[in-house]
């Protein structure tokens, strides 16, 4: 797959969901370990699964990976990184202070700011600091979907500029001293990070139209902070057989009419094109194989359905319209084609005549995209992380700062320039925007798993950071948790292919939300091939490897079950998109 020789020491790879970061990551690790090197595999990403790629548990240390002796993997949890972070700065004061002071100190850390500086903080080790992986020659970093990968790579500069300036000495996590001293940690992992000589950022993609522009987009936000040392990836690129099947002949055209309108600024970068596998990416000598480009035996036997498929995604349309209005989110792992769902739903409501709201907590989403034209009584939006920041800053400075005196003013001023702010501040608009299923339907197309646990999560500590700056909390905050554990109010949809992480990354989302008190209405298999019938050699095994998980999501893990099969048609222009997500290596 790669030129073991002409890697760079850290690589790193990020692109839209779906599109087979975890797998490429994975075998790139195993080419160079299997050529000697020693290899570290980093997974940020809030929703990994490097455990069930690797067949390994794999936690916060590096953990070695069975078969593989020169391979050790780490996940990056932001939720125990932030409970280390905690207990590093409480640490030393649980003898010297009383317990009222610090459970003080602990509540002021249990935001979701913590979290964010805590992950980051695992992250710049990595990068930054040569000691902590001295004993490694390459350090693969598995990451996130776009949007969440963009803002961790952005924070080595934002935190290390916000420190330079801020003269108060405190900040939304309380005291600077802790951050002040990461200050050379932070400029050193901003220095490797520009560095071609030590890192290249790989912008993995597939041949389709959306998640090029997508890719075109990171390129150019990367560009921007300086990251300029980028190649592409196009993963799953498929070349139809003469079998003369509508689905594969489909594929094929919608692959290579995307590629032949490659985006110029793609276009100057170097590329590696990755056919399309008709194996399951699980496992080592799965990925080994994907690594060396060898095919799958096309001899093995087909996997038998004998059970009924389940139900179009029409039949849930009128449980979803009974009363009106109220709250529908589509969550689930990147790349499942929670937007193109979310559209289609709100397209449907909208032309039964109902009022319909769609709009994304997605950074790297563009909900408007996949509707593609002007639907009556439809109204588009998303949330805007620069303009709600613009928005909270105002009104804090507005409240907060009317009574105090220039000084007073500076401080508050710099103390919303925390990055952290940003967290915050989109909270709110999630709130705003469930808060609007009151008066009509309102369909949120969540980030990916990972990123929307974190918003959630956020609800519960989001009124000690509000509290600090202003006096009272939104009435769409107050009602926020209420709102989503009311079965009518909302109705969660989650979204899967018929896959083994797609699958099992979605059973571990219902039993997060089962924890939240929030129950999901419907599971909903997209993109799925068994219900296309089609004869392509290499796509009818892919849909063989379906029958297993849509036996598993139908009879273990949902009470309402909906199938979207993959269309031939390219509607990304006329409707709502369909996409082959599922038919190469999935994250």
């Amino acid at each position: 797959m790669f030129e073991v020789g002409k890697m760079t020491r850290n690589s790193l790879f990020t692109g839209k969901g779906g599109v087979g970061k975890t797998s490429i990551a994975c075998a790139t690790a195993l080419t160079l370990a299997d050529a000697g090197k020693r290899v570290l595999l980093v997974s940020t990403d809030p929703a990994s699964n490097l455990d069930e790629v690797l067949e390994t548990e794999i936690g916060m240390v590096p953990t070695p990976i069975l078969g593989v002796p020169l391979l050790m993997a780490v996940n990056v949890d932001p939720e125990k990184a932030a409970r280390n972070y905690r207990e590093r700065i409480v640490g030393p004061y649980r003898e010297l202070l009383p317990k009222e002071a610090l459970n003080s100190i602990e509540e002021q850390l249990s935001g979701a700011c913590t979290i964010e500086i805590a992950a980051f903080d695992e992250f710049a080790k990595l990068l930054g600091d040569p000691g902590t992986t001295a004993n490694f020659d390459h350090i693969i970093f598995d990451t996130a979907p776009t949007g969440h990968t963009l803002r961790l790579l952005q924070l080595p500069a934002a935190w290390t500029n916000f420190i330079q300036t801020n003269s108060s000495g405190t900040s939304c996590l309380g005291p600077l001293a802790g951050l002040a001293a990461q200050r050379e940690l932070y400029a050193r992992t901003v220095d490797t990070l520009r560095d071609a000589t030590k890192t290249t950022v790989y912008l993995v993609s597939r041949p389709e139209k959306s998640a090029l522009a997508e890719a075109d987009r990171t390129r150019g936000e990367l560009d921007a902070i300086g990251l300029e040392n980028q190649q592409l990836i196009i993963n799953c690129v498929f070349r139809a057989t003469a079998s003369g099947d509508p689905v594969s002949d489909a594929l094929a055209k919608r692959g290579k009419d995307a590629l032949d309108g490659l985006p110029d600024g793609l276009r100057l970068l170097a590329c590696l094109q990755i056919p399309l596998v008709d194996h399951a990416l699980i496992g080592i000598e799965a990925l080994r194989r994907f690594g060396a480009e060898r095919q799958s035996d096309s001899s093995r036997s087909a996997i038998r359905f004998d059970g009924a498929l389940p139900s179009p995604l029409a039949a849930l349309v009128p449980d979803l319209a009974r009363r009106g209005k109220g709250v529908i989110m589509t969550m689930g792992k990147g790349g499942v084609g929670k937007t193109s769902i979310a559209a289609e739903i709100a397209t449907t409501l909208a032309s039964m005549g109902h009022s319909a709201h769609l709009t994304t907590t997605d950074p790297a989403a563009h909900v408007r995209d996949a509707v593609g034209r002007t639907v009556h009584n439809l109204r588009i939006t998303h949330i805007d992380p620069a303009k709600e920041v613009s928005e909270y800053r105002a009104e804090v400075i507005a409240e907060a700062g009317k009574d105090l005196d220039e000084s007073g003013q500076a401080l508050l001023a710099e103390d919303l320039r925390s990055p952290c702010t940003e967290e915050i501040a989109v909270f709110r608009a999630f709130a705003r925007a469930v808060d609007q299923g009151n008066h009509e339907f309102v369909v949120i197309d969540t980030a990916p798993t990972g990123h929307t646990l974190l918003l959630l999560d956020a609800a519960k500590a989001y009124h000690r950071d509000v509290e600090r700056n202003l006096n009272h909390i939104p009435e769409s905050v107050k009602r926020l948790l209420p709102q989503l554990r009311d079965p009518e109010f909302t109705k969660i949809l989650i979204i899967t292919l018929a896959e083994a992480t797609p699958v099992h990354e979605a059973a571990q989302l219902q039993q997060d939300l089962a924890r939240a008190q929030i129950r999901p209405f419907a599971w909903i298999i997209n993109q799925s091939l068994l219900a296309t019938g089609t004869k392509d050699p290499t796509l009818a095994r892919r849909a063989q490897i379906e029958a297993k998980y849509v036996e598993e999501v139908q009879h273990k893990h949902a009470i309402r079950v909906a199938l979207v099969p993959w269309e031939s048609a390219d509607r990304n222009n006329t409707g709502t998109p369909t996409e082959l997500a599922g038919a190469g290596a999935t994250r």
